[in-house]
């Protein structure tokens, strides 16, 4: 999986303006929090490592601007179940390994994984993606 990440606050202002965000401060200590590394983050995560950084942000902040980063193409909403949101900063093609167990998403290349067949699409649509979600548990040990 290729995915280049932000390093700097300027490569992090300059992704938000190409993607349409306006990089207000809190937008940018949120999207640096997600970009420091390749990651899997809930938004109460990343709530937690801004504020371990700046003044507080407030969850609705966090929430608002996680999903204006999904809707613009920034990160990857990954619902691993319907109380279980995590943010992706990966945006390349892949899918993932959820560990019910621990918590913890894994990313699996998409090469690793084929689909032979779609179903008949819904009339007037086109798909846009497919993201697999594969929930694991730890074996149990004797």
């Amino acid at each position: 999986m290729v995915n280049e990440y932000p390093s700097s606050r300027a490569e992090v202002i300059e992704l938000m303006r190409d993607k349409g965000v306006n990089p207000t401060q809190q937008r940018i200590d949120i999207a640096q929090a997600l970009f420091a590394k390749p990651q899997h983050l809930s938004a109460d995560q990343v709530m937690s490592l801004v504020n371990q950084q700046r003044a507080a942000v407030s969850k609705a902040t966090v929430y608002n601007t996680l999903g204006l980063f999904a809707r613009k193409g920034l990160v990857r909403e990954v619902i691993v179940d319907p109380s279980k949101v995590f943010y992706d900063p990966t945006m390349s093609p892949h899918h993932h390994f959820y560990n019910i167990d621990t918590g913890e998403l894994i990313d699996v290349e998409s090469g690793h994984f084929e689909l032979s067949q779609f179903p008949p699409l819904p009339e007037g649509t086109e798909a846009e993606g497919v993201d697999v979600v594969i929930r694991i548990r730890n074996s149990a040990t004797h």
